[in-house]
């Protein structure tokens, strides 16, 4: 418990420090300097995000040469999740691998390229249901800010965590 505290405590002072979140991630025109981890960082608006995939081992992977599609979501998305269910998912790793897992699809997928789709097949295997008709929507997900670019993929971010059927 030790351990996991003090990688929440790291991930909150690697953004910052601020309890407060910020709904205004890089601009997506921006050049891509950083990886998904570095850009979901220096956002400041995926703590909680960030703090999960430390949790869950995953941050070498998304660290890694990728392409990877990312739909991140913000700390407002996890926030409105029943409560007790980040700290219960912190301490099932395998369940919190697989959730974060549904939410990267493998490639570089861009606003652009989503037009022609209806289902994108995650890293975890499952599929996600992909609706243009008003927006774009990542099945119950709204994306409120798309091609977020990193160097080794593309973040969307979305407002809501997507739960893999179980």
């Amino acid at each position: 418990m030790k351990k996991l505290t003090f990688a929440l405590l790291l991930a909150v002072a690697a953004c910052g420090g601020s309890s407060k979140s910020s709904t205004t991630p890089p601009a997506a025109t921006a050049p891509a300097t950083g990886d998904i981890v570095d850009t979901a960082v220096g956002a400041g608006s995926f703590t909680t995000l960030v703090a999960a995939v430390q949790a869950a081992g995953l941050v070498d992977t998304l660290k890694g040469e990728g392409p990877f599609t990312v739909f991140a979501p913000t700390d407002e998305a996890f926030a409105k999740l029943p409560p007790g269910t980040v700290e219960s998912l912190l301490k099932d790793k395998a369940k919190l691998t697989a959730i974060l897992t549904y939410h990267v699809v493998p490639g570089r997928v861009t606003a652009a390229d989503v037009g022609g789709l209806t289902t994108a097949t995650t890293v975890q295997g499952g599929a996600l249901a992909i609706d243009t008709s008003a927006g774009v929507k990542i099945n119950d997900a709204t994306v409120v800010q798309a091609d977020v670019m990193a160097s080794n993929g593309v973040i969307h971010v979305i407002d809501t965590v997507l739960m893999p059927p179980m």
